[in-house]
């Protein structure tokens, strides 16, 4: 799927928020991050900005599932499940994120 730069970094925002949902960054999560990145194709400037969400969460505000066009939902939440699963496990807080973000994204997402 082709996406501009600020649909990639949209996405990296959203694995980045996933993976502080437990308030902490393993390094399965760190290393999860960097192969999505690196399969986008981010640039030099944009993989800095990743590295610096993975040091200190994105900004809540710039997190809006509302703004994620429907041809990339099923990829966002795709994205965000690697996320939460990629350190071994599953706390309640990244479960309930999980499902208010596939609850906000609407039935596109699953399909």
């Amino acid at each position: 799927m082709k996406m501009t730069s600020a649909e990639r970094m949209n996405l990296m925002r959203f694995v980045c928020s996933f993976v502080w949902t437990d308030l902490k960054v393993a390094q399965q999560e760190r290393d999860l991050v960097m192969r999505i990145a690196g399969r986008l194709g981010l640039t030099e400037p944009e993989s800095k900005q990743v590295a610096q969400w993975l040091q200190i969460p994105p900004n809540v505000e710039e997190v809006d599932p509302t703004g994620v066009p429907a041809a990339h939902r099923k990829l966002f939440l795709q994205a965000a499940e690697l996320a939460i699963k990629a350190d071994g496990r599953v706390v309640p807080a990244e479960r309930d994120s999980l499902a208010l973000f596939r609850s906000l994204l609407g039935g596109d997402a699953t399909s």
